[in-house]
């Protein structure tokens, strides 16, 4: 099973029951979501759905990563992948892999996400991909593990940063307020 757009409208729909002040802005994604698109599929243009995890460690610190392509610290994340069934899912999978911690020792804070994020990316030449957009679905999670094996194909550096230190303020202040 795949996720579906019946479980990304659901999803938005959650998320806006908690945040309603990003309701224009994920007006679009609905939309899209009741045509033709496959959001799912990161081909689809101009934009499409990916999950990200932000990762809390027991010393209230967020896990951030040095990723390849974009020679950025950012959230672990990516695209979803046929074998996700929910956006949770695929956020814990992404971590599990770019950051090699182990599933077991994660919690997510939710079923919902903490932040939805729509970003541009930048063209890639070497994939073929134009310049596009991400819907990023970020989901909490904690752990008292410590960074495992890194993906080396896609990320050369770990870190655990202070909250203070993410990019997008409210994505800072609802990880403060979550962690209370």
């Amino acid at each position: 099973m795949t996720i579906t757009a019946n479980h990304i409208r659901t999803t938005i729909a959650a998320y806006l029951d908690e945040h309603p002040e990003d309701k224009r802005e994920l007006s679009v994604v609905l939309g899209r979501l009741d045509g033709d698109d496959d959001l799912t599929n990161r081909k689809t243009l101009p934009s499409h759905v990916t999950a990200g995890a932000i990762l809390v460690g027991p010393d209230g610190r967020v896990l951030h990563i040095l990723h390849n392509v974009t020679q950025k610290w950012l959230l672990p994340g990516g695209h979803l992948e046929p074998s996700d069934e929910t956006l949770l899912q695929a956020a814990a999978r992404e971590l599990a892999e770019e950051t090699g911690i182990p599933p077991h020792v994660v919690v997510p804070h939710g079923e919902t996400p903490l932040h939805i994020d729509i970003h541009p990316i930048e063209a890639n030449p070497a994939k073929g991909e134009p310049a596009h957009r991400h819907v990023d679905f970020r989901f909490l999670f904690r752990t008292t593990a410590d960074i495992g094996e890194l993906q080396a194909e896609e990320v050369s550096g770990a870190a655990w940063r202070t909250v203070n230190t993410l990019h997008d303020e409210r994505l800072g202040q609802r990880v403060a307020q979550a962690l209370g």
